[in-house]
């Protein structure tokens, strides 16, 4: 072992070139790279990076085998509990998780866990024996990771599983919320064909809720149900001229972007493009829809942000690639209003701000500098504030008169340990019931929870 090693970097496109395509930002390490990293891993007896996954990959067991050569070994060891490798080696807010816990990070580098979990699920293909089939059915609304994550684990049980998708395309947010920039579509569609392979069948178009309720599905023959529709309701700032034209929220601008091509002239649906995009928000999807209006054509975009730079939650690795492709921090600032002609949007006026105490999330409060504003001139905003459950489940559950429980933010209430919700045969996992951040990662950890609770109850 070389604990001493640095930390091998993946190489990424140059900035200057990247911000104006869609390909790829970080490429994969090279098998010389892949092993040199793996000897930096000293196998802990109690691993604590283990305890930082939320599905719990035996990581330092595939990190081993990658450092023996045993490529297909360490894929295996993967999917044991992670269906999605090449997904997460590459969206996981690692340093957050596995990587925070590394025992090398105390003092250096952490172990690149998620760049070997990349390369090691980009070189190899599930493996996986199904139980005979047990004639019981399992519908499972949405195919993002909770989903995909219950389907797979529900479909090695034996049990007949259909996901039901409302868009035309699979995958969930990962693909109308992650750009192919960082999240290729080559990588998803092969993820869930693999899915396919093991028998999982899918439905796309199909809204339940509308096309079809709950009720319905258990009219149908389904003895298990478990709701992974996402939380896409966007929230906006409810402040004066937010409906004008060229204000967005990020939810329907990547969606728009990423699924329907509306960047392109050719569309049905174009976007229209201006000289000057302010994205507000800090995290993961700010960065997103920041990074993807400098490639569609926007001259300068900047992100508006009401802390300071050691409070953004986006992961440390997009920050960088942001500020690398020409995203300008506008940092301390608040909205106020977005001011325009009466029709489109002609600027922004911002708050001034400063950190006071920490809050309740541990970070430091942002305080409004009496009497300070400021007026920014732009031709569109994009809002990523994050998003808020969409009620059509939660109200055809209603009108079917099965009371579906819900808190008071509409987020359906389930059991932290299985997904049960407040009805019998019914489960839901992932941002439609949140526990806590919301990541790739986190969603898949509900799905297998609820996927073993749906076993024990379908045996």
């Amino acid at each position: 072992m070389n604990t001493k090693t640095q930390r091998q970097k993946l190489k990424s496109l140059d900035p200057d070139y990247r911000n104006k395509n869609f390909e790829e930002v970080e490429g994969n390490f090279s098998e010389e790279q892949a092993v040199s990293e793996a000897e930096r891993c000293i196998g802990c007896k109690k691993p604590k990076c283990v305890e930082g996954c939320p599905v719990k990959v035996q990581i330092p067991e595939f990190i081993k085998r990658v450092k023996q050569g045993k490529i297909d070994e360490a894929g295996d060891i993967i999917r044991q509990t992670n269906y999605l490798p090449s997904v997460c080696g590459r969206v996981c807010p690692q340093e957050k998780q596995c990587e925070k816990n590394c025992v090398l990070g105390i003092k250096g580098e952490a172990v690149a866990i998620g760049g070997l979990e990349k390369y090691v699920g980009d070189l190899t293909s599930a493996k996986i024996e199904k139980a005979p089939p047990s004639g019981k059915k399992v519908a499972i609304i949405g195919s993002g990771c909770a989903g995909m994550s219950a389907a797979a684990d529900l479909v090695k049980e034996g049990h007949q599983v259909t996901v039901f998708e409302a868009l035309h395309a699979l995958g969930g947010v990962l693909r109308y919320g992650i750009p192919s920039f960082r999240l290729p579509r080559e990588v998803l569609d092969r993820e869930i064909n693999l899915l396919r392979e093991l028998g999982v069948e899918f439905k796309t178009n199909v809204i339940i809720g509308k096309s079809l309720t709950i009720q319905d599905l258990f009219e149908e023959g389904y003895n298990a149900v478990f709701i992974s529709s996402g939380a896409g309701l966007p929230k906006m700032l409810d402040i004066p001229g937010e409906n004008l034209n060229g204000v967005y929220s990020a939810n329907e601008f990547l969606t728009r972007v990423n699924l329907m091509n509306a960047h392109r002239h050719d569309t049905p649906t174009p976007l229209r493009i201006g000289k000057k995009a302010a994205v507000i928000g800090g995290g993961n999807t700010a960065m997103d829809s920041a990074r993807v209006a400098k490639r569609i054509g926007f001259d300068e975009v900047i992100i508006i942000y009401r802390r300071s730079e050691a409070e953004l939650p986006a992961r440390k690795a997009e920050i960088e690639h942001a500020k690398e492709e020409g995203i300008k921090f506008l940092l301390l600032h608040s909205p106020l209003e977005i001011t325009g002609n009466g029709k489109e949007v002609e600027g922004i006026k911002l708050q001034v701000m400063e950190l006071g105490e920490p809050d309740v999330s541990g970070r430091r409060k942002p305080v409004a500098v009496e009497g300070k504003t400021v007026d920014v001139e732009l031709d569109t905003v994009i809002v990523a504030l994050g998003t808020n459950p969409n009620p059509i489940i939660q109200r055809s559950a209603k009108d079917d008169n099965i009371e579906l429980k819900v808190n008071d933010r509409g987020y359906i209430i389930t059991n932290p340990e299985t997904g049960e919700t407040s009805i019998s045969g019914v489960w839901a996992g992932g941002d439609i019931a949140p526990s806590g951040e919301s990541t790739a990662i986190n969603a898949m950890g509900a799905g297998k929870k609820a996927a073993a609770s749906i076993n024990e109850y379908l045996k």
